[in-house]
């Protein structure tokens, strides 16, 4: 299989995907062996989890409203789904950066408020923030096709960015889960960015292109922000870039499936 400059045989493919399984998600597969591959060089396949894990919300959504209930209830038990499916691993990076980011004076302070698993009021705000806007976009659409398209689309695309913002961001510091991924290549950031971007085309053509806007805005601003902030990115920032790109997805879904 060729993606963008990238060569990789049926076995690598299924290896990175396998990988990228294992890591955004909870999903009870068999131990493998990657035989050395890293994160790194396997992110390009961390929209194929995004699918997985908005096929198992919009499953989840379709299953609740065949059983009559509300729009309400369907997306509150999507989201769980999805958030059980992912072990919150995105929302914990989402409310330690707020706590970071928010709290901390120095660049030292900010990592070191990051790393404490205690959250502070910036992280539950942003926590309750984050699940607010999912659950209204999602508890507004009108039926449980919308909400396939909605979820496949937010949670494909927003992992789809993560490879291009490790490429472009060093390390904020020298341990940790970034650091010990490895270096993402242009090629597989390129290919990543591609994958996620094609399911944006479930919320038609209008909708893509203000979808792939508002990433591309979003990532640049996120990006000064990390710079600014602590002078690269952590693992922590990887989960909070994809939260704000989920939302943003989704947002966009709310208008152009309406």
């Amino acid at each position: 299989m060729k993606l963008p400059n990238i060569t990789l045989s049926p076995r690598q493919v299924l290896d990175d995907i396998a990988l990228c399984l294992v890591f955004f998600t909870r999903l009870p597969l068999p131990e493998l062996d990657f035989r050395g591959r890293s994160l790194a060089a396997a992110i390009w396949a961390a929209p194929v989890a995004g699918l997985v894990v908005g096929l198992i919300g919009a499953i989840v959504f379709a299953t609740a409203e065949r059983f009559g209930l509300a729009m309400g209830p369907a997306a509150a038990l999507a989201l769980v789904a999805t958030v059980v499916t992912t072990g919150c691993l995105h929302e914990d990076g989402l409310s330690d950066v707020a706590d970071g980011f928010g709290g901390g004076k120095s660049r030292g302070r900010k990592l070191d408020i990051m790393r404490d698993s205690r959250i502070g009021a910036y992280g539950a705000m942003a926590l309750v923030l984050s699940l607010l806007i999912r659950w209204n976009v999602l508890s507004e659409l009108v039926d449980p096709t919308q909400a396939l398209f909605a979820l496949v689309a937010a949670h494909a695309a927003s992992r789809g960015v993560l490879g291009a913002f490790m490429h472009l961001l060093p390390p904020a510091r020298s341990d940790g889960l970034s650091a010990g991924a490895g270096t993402v290549s242009l090629e597989t950031a390129i290919a990543g960015a591609v994958l996620g971007a094609i399911p944006l085309l479930l919320l038609g053509l209008g909708g893509a292109i203000a979808a792939l806007i508002l990433l591309g805005l979003l990532f640049a601003a996120f990006h000064a922000l990390c710079l600014n902030q602590i002078g690269g990115q952590t693992g922590d920032t990887i989960g909070a870039l994809q939260q704000v790109s989920e939302i943003a997805v989704l947002l966009v879904a709310s208008v152009a499936l309406s």
